[in-house]
């Protein structure tokens, strides 16, 4: 006895409705493949056309630049893709990437490009192939350079609603979608470097804030922290227990997906040292230099590779991660590193050896810090609200591609 629900049927790209067809794409499409002009000609490159590779996707739904463009020399022997051209990865790790030309171009070979026939909506199939992307990744198997080659791909299908207005109304609800994400994003970026300016002026003293006055004065990060590192045993790890830090959550910021270590072990650990809220971690073998405050509560160990900077009284702990990020102190991470270490790495007492430039006046510091955070706090929202809306749109992909909501 079916389960299926009235009006719908059973095909190999799952569920659809009755009057839904599944066709491949090299049935509806025209299928082409870049090419690389001679690289050692350098008069094949140059600003004048599109240059496709696969670091250009995968970010915009339209491509209107390029890490690389060609002159018109390198265009005239290279295959020649018309605006709206839907662009394909089909070869290497990042094979499924996509986007739609936004002005003629070309590409490289590792790229298909897709010229749907007029009776098929060009943004609907731009659609399609995007939620078949990991279906078709998996046809490259298991390679040292994944390739799925072009009747592969051409045989791939997809299903299209019965009518092209109904694809049309499906793609038009998917790139207001893709409108406000591309729109947000660009809000993220721009209050990025909002904060970049405001970090390089209040944390230089470039531009004071109003009531404040007075030299700054410079000390060494020693003065401001006792820094302290984290155990040199490898801890032995269990499903569930004390959080033990490492580098990787300092530099993902994540705190939530940690290791575990005993609380028995953790007790031995922490006879020397003990993470508070107010601390700071920071990285020092690997990646350097990424710093974290301790805003909250936390009973935890961490590994050699972390430093923990102990705030002293009459400093600001948000003041000093915040500076921690600036230029200046990146410098000074650079100038103490050791050089020819690998991994990269900086010991307990060059870091203590840091120079900073730091308000006399606690309350300069503190108000400081206040209004960084404060775009800190607006920037996680937008990126909060960014990932909602991704998410939203892969639910709305999942039920306008398959026609459990019909739009038309």
């Amino acid at each position: 006895m079916s389960n299926l629900q009235a009006g719908y049927k059973q095909t190999e790209v799952g569920v659809i409705p009755e009057d839904w067809e599944v066709k491949s794409i090299g049935t509806i499409a025209t299928i082409a493949t870049g090419n690389t002009p001679p690289t050692h000609d350098t008069a094949n490159y140059g600003d004048v056309f599109l240059f496709v590779s696969p670091t250009d996707l995968g970010y915009t739904k339209f491509i209107s630049q390029t890490e690389k463009m060609l002159s018109k020399k390198g265009f005239a022997i290279s295959r020649h893709f018309p605006k709206r051209s839907i662009l394909f990865v089909c070869i290497g790790s990042t094979i499924g990437k996509c986007g739609i030309a936004a002005e003629e171009l070309t590409s490289n070979q590792q790229i298909n490009a897709i010229f749907p026939s007029s009776a098929f909506s060009t943004d609907y199939i731009y659609y399609a192939v995007s939620a078949a992307a990991s279906k078709i990744k998996a046809l490259a198997g298991e390679q040292a350079v994944p390739i799925v080659n072009k009747t592969q791909f051409s045989e791939t299908v997809i299903p299209l609603p019965p009518t092209k207005a109904e694809q049309e109304a499906i793609a038009e609800a998917l790139s207001d979608t893709d409108a406000l994400i591309e729109s947000l994003a660009q809000l993220i970026t721009k209050k990025r470097h909002i904060k970049q300016g405001a970090m390089q002026e209040l944390l230089t003293g470039k531009k004071r804030l109003s009531g404040f006055s007075g030299e700054w004065e410079l000390k060494l990060l020693g003065d401001i922290a006792e820094v302290r590192d984290g155990t040199h045993q490898t801890p032995k790890y269990v499903e569930s227990g004390v959080p033990f830090f490492s580098v990787e959550n300092v530099t993902s910021g994540d705190f939530a997906n940690t290791k575990f270590i005993s609380e028995a072990e953790h007790r031995f650990l922490t006879k020397s040292f003990k993470i508070e809220k107010g601390d700071i971690l920071m990285t020092r073998i690997g990646s350097i230099g990424d710093c974290k405050l301790i805003d909250w509560d936390v009973d935890a160990s961490f590994y050699v590779s972390l430093a923990l900077l102990k705030i002293r009284k009459g400093y600001s702990p948000s003041f000093m991660c915040h500076y921690t990020n600036s230029a200046l102190f990146q410098k000074e991470i650079e100038l103490n590193s050791l050089q020819s270490a690998i991994p990269r790495k900086i010991n307990l007492g060059p870091i203590s050896n840091i120079k900073v430039e730091i308000p006399r006046d606690l309350s300069e510091q503190i108000a400081i810090s206040s209004i960084l955070s404060d775009m800190d706090a607006e920037i996680a929202a937008l990126e909060a609200k960014l990932t909602k809306i991704r998410a939203l749109k892969q639910g709305m992909m999942h039920n306008l591609l398959t026609g459990r909501i019909r739009l038309l």
